[in-house]
């Protein structure tokens, strides 16, 4: 199909419920990432439990079920949760300050709030572009993730808040974060709506996504076992995916998977070399992502 966007949002393969209908589209077929379909393809699927931080032959998460699992654990590195990131009050009130900026509509029935700059990642092109900033009320997370050991250090460039709604049969597709401008540490903060993150091994090359950029030190390819790991990212938490995971690893929301309104912030860091004193793009992002300005005024 073309790859001009659709009243909807959707371009290309991607699609939702609403473009689905109109246009007699085939949806993506996420039917293939159950527990029994993998099962068939010989691939075992496992739960990740954030309270022990191993992941266990299941598919749903059950808090109840810890520490009295069954079956045998496997560790799966390059996973931090936490919940209660944000206390209920919180969340209201970051709920209502997301609400009060309008919504872009996004492919595969997603709505997004963007702030960062303008990326080409085929082109390899980076521009400030009409970045100014972030929302004044986001700066009660970037304070509070500095008091997470893994993320102390971490400088947010750009901030996506994202909308994930049952009616709009809203999803993301099996995909890695580029790796030319994102760094190793993908942040998700989880405000309304439980969720999952599906994850399965990747078995491409390093011509996509720009894996041929990672410079991190990672297991051997054929020492990944070929599994599927679910990610329970529980309403009100903080998930960091890092490492192997981050890398070696497709992840998804299946449509299923979205039984309420969704909304999560995703944060993103610069790989090394945008982090270069000497790079001028890069010192003019890091010094514009730490501007917060007043919706009021500017949204």
């Amino acid at each position: 199909m073309s790859g001009k966007p659709r009243p909807c949002g959707c371009k290309g393969y991607r699609s939702c419920l609403l473009c689905e209908r109109e246009l007699n589209l085939l949806p993506f077929k996420d039917d293939i990432f159950t527990a029994d379909s993998l099962k068939k393809q010989g691939i075992p699927s496992y739960i990740y439990c954030p309270l022990c931080n191993l992941a266990w032959p299941g598919w749903d998460y059950d808090p109840t079920e810890h520490p009295n699992h069954s079956g045998e654990a496997i560790a799966f590195p390059g996973i931090y949760i936490q919940s209660e990131f944000f206390t209920e009050k919180e969340m209201t009130e970051l709920m209502n300050s997301f609400d009060s900026i309008p919504w872009e509509s996004s492919v595969s029935g997603r709505r997004k709030q963007n702030f960062g700059p303008k990326t080409n990642f085929k082109k390899r092109k980076l521009q400030l572009g009409s970045f100014k900033g972030v929302p004044s009320f986001s700066r009660l997370f970037h304070e509070r993730i500095q008091s997470v050991p893994l993320l102390k250090d971490y400088h947010t460039i750009e901030q996506c808040s994202l909308e994930y709604d049952p009616g709009r049969g809203a999803s993301i597709e099996p995909h890695i974060d580029d790796c030319w401008v994102w760094g190793e540490r993908i942040v998700t903060l989880n405000l309304a709506g439980d969720s999952f993150l599906t994850m399965t091994k990747y078995h491409g090359g390093d011509d996509k996504y720009n894996l041929q950029q990672v410079d991190v030190e990672l297991p051997k390819a054929e020492d990944i076992p070929d599994i599927c790991v679910r990610i329970p990212q529980p309403a009100r938490s903080l998930v960091v995916i890092y490492g192997s995971a981050r890398y070696q690893w497709l992840h998804c929301v299946l449509r299923r998977d979205i039984k309420e309104r969704r909304v999560c912030i995703a944060l993103r860091e610069f790989t090394k070399q945008f982090l270069d004193p000497n790079d001028s793009m890069g010192q003019a992002i890091l010094k514009t992502a730490s501007n917060y300005f007043d919706c009021d005024k500017q949204c």
